[in-house]
């Protein structure tokens, strides 16, 4: 795989196959996404989802085929990487300060996903869709241009699933990637739909 930092993001992914665990999740797979594009990435659970996105990630390796990045990354999965004991503020400024985000981005992050009310709450007291609104906001917060999401809807009700939305959109509106993994649909027009179930079936 191929990282380079650019003005310009980029995420290209040609013939690629990965195999975990003896298994060949897709293979010849090919997916391009320039500035200001968000994709969604579809498929039955096992399809791979979260597989793609670890691969763009660094977090897997692949078989063959070659990949490259232009652009810092951010991702959000199911893993929240935020400390259960830190009030939601400082768990966060944890994660500005080593991503090298401003103050200011922290707290517009905290608005975006409507947490400012709870900023001074311990990490460990979040209800599920409160936790996952963190993490989105970590995200958020990153101003990282490239965003992996994996199934970031689930546990959203419906405002903040359009507050996701409305974070999307500014991102791409800025020259930013977004690739979302989700069984839903994003509410908001995007570049490409890809799925996996298709790719897997032809692998």
């Amino acid at each position: 795989m191929s990282v380079r930092q650019a003005t310009t993001p980029l995420v290209n992914i040609q013939n690629v196959a990965v195999i975990r665990g003896n298994r060949l999740v897709f293979d010849r797979f090919s997916l391009t996404a320039d500035n200001g594009d968000i994709i969604w990435i579809r498929g039955a659970n096992g399809s791979g989802k979260s597989t793609l996105l670890r691969l763009i990630a660094g977090l897997l390796p692949m078989a063959s085929g070659q990949m490259t990045v232009s652009g810092v990354i951010a991702l959000a999965d199911e893993n929240l990487a935020l400390d259960p004991n830190m009030l939601l503020e400082a768990a966060l400024g944890f994660w500005a300060k080593m991503d090298a985000a401003s103050a200011d981005a922290r707290e517009k992050a905290l608005a975006a996903m409507d947490l400012v009310p709870l900023a001074d709450m311990p990490v460990r007291y979040l209800s599920t869709g409160q936790r996952k609104r963190a993490n989105l906001s970590r995200l958020l917060a990153s101003q990282a241009p490239i965003w992996l999401l994996d199934e970031p809807y689930n546990g959203l009700d419906s405002a903040n699933a359009t507050r996701l939305d409305a974070a999307l959109l500014k991102h791409a509106g800025k020259g930013g990637i977004a690739l979302v993994a989700a069984h839903r649909a994003p509410s908001i027009n995007v570049a490409q739909s890809i799925s996996l179930d298709r790719q897997a079936a032809t692998a």
